[in-house]
């Protein structure tokens, strides 16, 4: 069953500009101000001499998709791309300027940080009061109250007026009274990101939880982890519109490749600042048969292509991966090493092997550098690119198809099971 179903939707905002960008004292403003009302007074049907440039901007535009019933869809996209936009509008915030949207089922949102409570009441009389605001009636609530008030981990501070409450504890009420609402549609935007690490996990867990029970969760944020544990679909939004719509391994692959490793830009983006001044990566390449999928349990092979201004000697490569969360899985360090010649450029072959990074997407980091007793010193440093994809496996030991996130980055190949006794001991 289709619950959310987007047709042409756009959004307009004009905004103004004003003329003459000359930074303005308060004298000047009491002048201004002054020769403004004299001359309305003189010529009250004159027009407004003061007007302001007005600039269109389409924050969306064309936008269409269809969400079915128990689907958990991530919005991902640069800033400016549209995504809180969208998220107003399918909450009723705000009206779009051209299209529709059709909801089937109750909707709870949760897109800033306390929306919907009052400064000057108590944490307690804002659950009710956010609660009604949600559609929950007051037996509902009082049926969930203690429940909501276990999730938020807010017992102590109930009745202190949540004007004191950080905006960490906002964000734990908030999302608590929005998640037990249970509504068909949960839209939750980048708040939870002001929680921190061990409530952020509760709350995938929830949603997580809020979706196998057949309801819709809408979820946009900047951290692909997250999306890619939580969503089994995905929209990207580019300038307000829909760049790609599909499974989401592949639609988070597509954006990290074009903001991590566009082939069209140069690794000077890529480079740490005030590395590369005399010696340099000039290309990083993914050694496979496409260039970007690895199968597991293969060697990863990379390309590399330095060049240098002087003359160095006992070098050698250190290089990490990192998972989409940006966490590093792991670093190696050559215990081979290199010298390379004013002016000529060298390639080499980095191999690494008996590797067993589960299926998922990842990327690399390189330095060129050597080691001593107080420490590595790097010359260069690039982080960023190659994107890659570690492909499902199957092996003597475990056959996987569909390898879940939240499982882990590292497979356990090796193991051995031993039933040691059976029955009821005596």
């Amino acid at each position: 069953m289709t619950v959310i179903q987007v047709e042409n939707l756009g959004k307009k905002y004009t905004i103004g500009h004003q003329k003459g960008t000359r930074y303005q004292t308060l004298r000047d403003t009491l002048a201004h101000t002054g020769r403004g009302i004299v001359q309305r007074l003189r010529h009250p049907l004159s027009p407004n001499r003061e007007i302001v440039d007005l600039e269109e901007i389409w924050a969306l535009r064309d936008v269409n998709f269809e969400i079915k019933q128990g689907e958990r869809v991530g919005i991902i996209g640069r800033n400016g791309a549209g995504k809180s936009t969208l998220l107003k509008i399918l909450s009723r915030i705000t009206h779009p300027t051209t299209g529709r949207v059709t909801l089937n089922g109750r909707v709870a949102s949760l897109l800033e940080v306390g929306t919907g409570f009052h400064p000057e009441l108590s944490g307690r009389e804002n659950i009710y009061l956010n609660g009604a605001i949600l559609g929950m009636t007051r037996q509902e609530i009082k049926r969930k109250f203690d429940e909501i008030v276990a999730f938020a981990e807010v017992e102590k501070f109930l009745d202190t007026p949540v004007k004191h409450y950080s905006s960490g504890m906002y964000v734990r009420l908030a999302f608590a009274v929005a998640a037990h609402l249970e509504p068909e549609i949960l839209l939750v935007d980048e708040v939870l990101a002001v929680g921190d690490a061990q409530f952020q996990k509760k709350c995938l867990g929830k949603m997580d939880e809020v979706a196998q029970e057949g309801r819709t969760v809408f979820f946009v944020s900047h951290n692909m982890g997250a999306i890619g544990s939580l969503c089994n679909k995905v929209i990207l939004l580019e300038n307000g519109q829909i760049s790609d719509n599909g499974e989401t391994t592949v639609v988070i692959t597509r954006y990290l490749a074009e903001s991590i490793q566009n082939k069209s830009e140069r690794l000077e983006r890529l480079r740490y600042s005030g590395y590369g001044k005399q010696i340099r990566f000039s290309q990083i390449m993914l050694l496979s048969e496409d260039g970007n999928n690895v199968q597991f349990g293969e060697p990863i092979r990379y390309k590399l292509t330095l060049h240098a201004d002087i003359t160095f000697e006992n070098l050698s490569i250190g290089s990490s991966i990192f998972d989409l969360s940006g966490i590093c899985i792991g670093t190696l360090f050559t215990k081979e090493t290199f010298s390379i010649s004013e002016q000529q450029p060298l390639i080499l072959e980095l191999c690494i092997m008996n590797i067993t990074l589960a299926p998922g997407t990842y990327y690399a980091g390189f330095s060129i550098g050597w080691g001593g007793a107080d420490g590595r010193h790097d010359l260069d440093m690039i982080i960023g690119t190659p994107l890659f994809q570690i492909l499902s496996f199957s092996s003597k030991n475990m056959i996987v198809s569909r390898w879940q996130t939240n499982w882990g980055s590292i497979v356990f190949c090796h193991a051995t099971l031993s039933i040691l006794e059976r029955g009821i001991p005596k």
